[in-house]
């Protein structure tokens, strides 16, 4: 039993919270697993492999991910086959209202997850659609393992009204302390990250250490569909203290060059992304001309025809 009995005991209560919450739909259970278990993924946590924290622009960084909770053995083993069990997509269905959530055996992009004294998450909305079975992506379930963390030390999860229009956004903070359960919907709308982790001198021997759970469904509401994605991230806009008029310190300055770097590399990354894909397709028009002139000739003069004739 991994789930403290609390929670099922309070499930109606949740809800309520749930269907309530702003800036988006989302959920806090504090205690949600039963104590003992909590300490024993925290005892047992891989520790830090360099060879799983490559971004997404292809360095080394700060966040180091493991997907194979299942390899992990022991108690991971177990609790990556408890959260595929229908016992708990039948709970967090009840928590949330969403039915019939599909787990991902693969955990893509879950798992174990540990960032570093320095990391941060900028805003984000997830991708939307698991193209391998065509899922709809509906909630992300994090648990946190960090006993004793402070406010200040940063790593605060944020839920983000709209970053795209920093003046007008509305952000709701949640400390990562120790067996602390956020859950959440993932839609067009749905923007989170984390705050930068400034750990004290004397703590950053320390990580920030979490669980991430993926829950998928075969159909979504209709207003919330959307074509499928990747994840897309907004920069965070210059600190409140940078203004006109101020005299900049080299503190400011540097800041100012590192946003402006993280900028540069999504703007890059996206970049080759599209030269990749445009790549693909034209690799793939190829392929479909060369298999069509070959196995169905004449159906391809006419198509060659039709072509002509929309020119």
């Amino acid at each position: 039993m991994f789930i403290n009995p609390l929670v099922y005991e309070k499930s109606s209560v949740y809800r309520q919270d749930f269907e309530t919450a702003q800036p988006f739909k989302h959920l806090v259970i504090d205690n949600f697993l039963v104590r003992e278990q909590a300490q024993i993924l925290l005892e047992n946590f891989p520790s830090f492999n360099p060879q799983k924290a490559i971004s997404e622009l292809g360095k080394v960084g700060g966040k180091a991910v493991n997907e194979d909770l299942i390899g992990l053995g022991g108690v991971y083993q177990q609790f990556g086959r408890y959260v595929q069990a229908q016992e708990f997509l039948e709970l967090i269905s009840q928590l949330t209202g969403i039915d019939n959530l599909i787990p991902d055996p693969s955990f893509y992009g879950g798992g174990t997850h540990e960032n570093l004294h320095g990391q941060e998450l900028d805003p984000h909305i997830d991708f939307n659609l698991d193209e391998r079975h065509w899922y709809h992506r509906r909630l992300n379930l994090l648990i946190y393992l960090n006993p004793q963390w402070q406010a200040d030390w940063g790593g605060n999860l944020e839920l983000h009204s709209n970053p795209r229009q920093p003046e007008e956004n509305r952000i709701k903070s949640f400390v990562p302390i120790f067996n602390r359960c956020l859950i959440f919907e993932t839609n067009e709308y749905s923007w989170h990250g984390f705050s930068q982790i400034n750990l004290p001198e004397n703590q950053r021997h320390l990580s920030r250490k979490s669980l991430s759970i993926y829950l998928y469904s075969k159909e979504r509401p209709i207003e919330e569909l959307s074509p499928s994605h990747t994840t897309f991230y907004i920069p965070r806009p210059l600190p409140e203290n940078i203004q006109p008029h101020q005299v900049l310190s080299s503190e400011d300055y540097q800041q100012i060059k590192i946003l402006l770097k993280r900028r540069d590399d999504l703007i890059r990354f996206y970049q080759d992304r599209e030269l990749k894909e445009s790549q693909d397709l034209v690799s793939l028009k190829s392929h479909i001309k060369r298999y069509l002139s070959l196995q169905y000739p004449r159906l391809w003069q006419i198509i060659k025809s039709l072509l002509r004739w929309r020119k």
